[in-house]
């Protein structure tokens, strides 16, 4: 046998292969143009979609297509080169295997693009009993009976399951276009029926393109015909980069542009391998009319970012005028805030100083329920001007008007004289005190004593209005560079969640009115942008709800 063998391809002058694929054997002038360039297109474009999403199911499932008709171009190609008959055998039997996995594969890649789910187990059985028979049998005799050596087209003999095969691949096709009719008719959105529509007439294209050149070609052993359909494999690979850049289908962060462009190179590339001037014509107009197809995906592309470009500079623009509009609202805001509280404050005022005659019996005396309800109006005033000041504040810090008269003094001294003050509110409250100022700690601080006094009071008040019961800690402490006033409470405590907007305008926590109705949610915040005027900060910690809080006044320490 292997002496008729080699006689055969002695008569034959069959040529050696050069790596499987290149030989003198190839007589048809297209096909290096129509197997190569279609397979590196694949392979590329394969890659380029598992690389940049690998987890997805949809681009593992596009990727093993185009490997797959990789898989049977490469073979192809060898039946046309090789001289050596197990060689054909081997790759005949690949071919006969690759081609209903190709339809499957894109049967499934459709399923899923339109679905978006996995197949369900009655049809992932369907499948598999199709494509058994081709997988387990393609190397006996039902899928190849021998080689003939009776002429020198090195054809190998088929058995009955090619057959098979073209059935099973008809039968995928008719079943995708039954898809895509279904789901076409039942969805209302006009935005899906297009990617059905482009999506479905990309898949048709392909396996019709192939059907010229794995079917029709053996059916007519018209071997032009089978090149032809080959070169348009590439429209599937367009209508995917279609996908792509319209409809995003594989949120692929790469502009879609960058595909076509590449997917032009290498068609360019792929005229390399045209054998023969006489077929230029032809494959240039090939070439044109795939270059054209994709020039428009590319042109609409380019537009679309164009267009996008220009809206978003436009929204841009619009953004700059609206910023600028509430900028000067805002002005106009704090210069009215600022001339209210100061109208506001000046009759404020008055009521407090002759509530405070009226108690003091500048105007006689008084019934002792007159003075309570004259000490109420005293107190509700007082709570008003302190309000009043803090919007005051705001207006002057939104402005750039708080003017801070610095001096040097003992924050030690300046703590207890707060604390001294505020005393009698923490023992109404009935609250424990603890002070820990070390005699002689010489914290002095470069500052508005008056701001900082303001500041310290504030957190302290804070501190005594959210204690129900327990205890206040004051304590003072310096380093070389520091002076840290902490102030501890064993009160409601702060969620977690909540303390990154503590400090913010108008904030309370969420079961602040539970302890204390009072209070605007301006005090930490007025007191964060007075520290931070004079390069300091304030931080607070707590471990969580029902577990206390405790705030700490960092300021430059001063050497003078």
């Amino acid at each position: 046998m292997d002496t008729l063998i080699q006689t055969a391809i002695k008569n034959c002058e069959w040529s050696t292969a050069r790596f499987l694929i290149f030989s003198d054997n190839v007589f048809e002038p297209l096909i290096y143009y129509s197997h190569l360039g279609v397979l590196l297109i694949a392979l590329f474009f394969g890659f380029f979609i598992l690389l940049n999403n690998p987890r997805e199911r949809l681009n593992r499932v596009l990727f093993y297509l185009t490997f797959a008709i990789g898989v049977w171009l490469f073979s192809d190609l060898v039946l046309w080169a090789s001289g050596n008959p197990s060689e054909v055998m081997f790759f005949w039997a690949v071919e006969i295997i690759a081609e209903p996995i190709i339809y499957a594969l894109a049967f499934y890649f459709f399923y899923l693009f339109v679905d978006k789910k996995d197949f369900g187990l009655r049809t992932k059985i369907i499948l598999y009993s199709f494509l058994l028979p081709t997988i387990a049998l393609a190397a006996s005799n039902f899928g190849l009976t021998g080689f003939d050596l009776t002429n020198c087209d090195r054809v190998a003999v088929e058995g009955i399951l090619p057959k098979y095969g073209y059935a099973i691949e008809i039968a995928i096709l008719l079943w995708i276009i039954a898809l895509a009719f279904d789901r076409y008719y039942k969805t209302q959105d006009s935005e899906i029926k297009k990617q059905i529509f482009f999506t479905a007439t990309g898949i048709c294209l392909f396996l019709f393109s192939f059907s010229l050149g794995n079917i029709a070609e053996v059916i007519t052993e018209n071997w032009y015909i089978g090149q032809i359909g080959y070169i348009g494999i590439p429209i599937f690979i367009a209508f995917l980069s279609y996908q792509i850049v319209k409809y995003r289908t594989f949120h692929i962060k790469i502009f879609g542009s960058q595909v076509l462009v590449t997917a032009i190179w290498f068609l360019i590339l792929s005229i390399l391998f045209v054998r023969t001037v006489e077929n230029v014509r032809i494959i240039v107009a090939a070439t044109l009319a795939l270059f054209s197809i994709l020039g428009i995906f590319l042109i609409r592309s380019v537009k679309r970012e164009v267009a996008q470009r220009e809206k978003i500079q436009k929204l841009a623009e619009d953004l700059e005028k609206a910023n600028e509009k509430l900028k000067e609202l805002d002005q106009m805001k704090s210069e009215f805030l600022s001339l209210a509280t100061h109208q506001i404050r000046a009759p404020l005022t008055a009521i407090k100083g002759y509530s405070s005659m009226l108690l003091e019996g500048d105007f006689g005396v008084l019934p002792q329920k007159a003075k309570d309800s004259v000490n109420t109006i005293m107190k509700s005033c007082q709570n008003l001007i302190n309000i009043v000041g803090d919007f005051l504040n705001i207006s002057r810090i939104e402005q750039g008007r708080m003017v801070y008269e610095k001096t040097v003094f003992d924050m030690g001294k300046l703590v207890k004289e707060v604390v001294e003050a505020i005393k009698p509110n923490i023992q109404n409250a009935g609250l424990a005190l603890n002070i820990e100022i070390p005699e002689n700690l010489n914290a002095k601080v470069n500052a508005d004593r008056d701001k900082i006094e303001q500041v310290v009071g504030n957190v302290l008040d804070n501190a005594i209005k959210y204690t129900p019961k327990g205890s206040i800690g004051v304590s003072v402490l310096k380093d070389k560079e520091t002076v840290k006033v902490a102030i501890k409470d064993s009160g409601v405590g702060i969620p977690s969640d909540e303390m990154n907007k503590l400090f913010n305008k108008f904030s309370r926590t969420k079961d602040a009115n539970k302890t204390s109705v009072t209070g605007t949610g301006l005090g930490l915040y007025i007191a964060k942008k007075m520290v931070e005027a004079h390069k300091g900060d304030i931080k607070v910690s707590s471990e969580g709800v029902g577990k206390g809080t405790t705030f700490i006044i960092e300021m430059p320490a001063s050497n003078s």
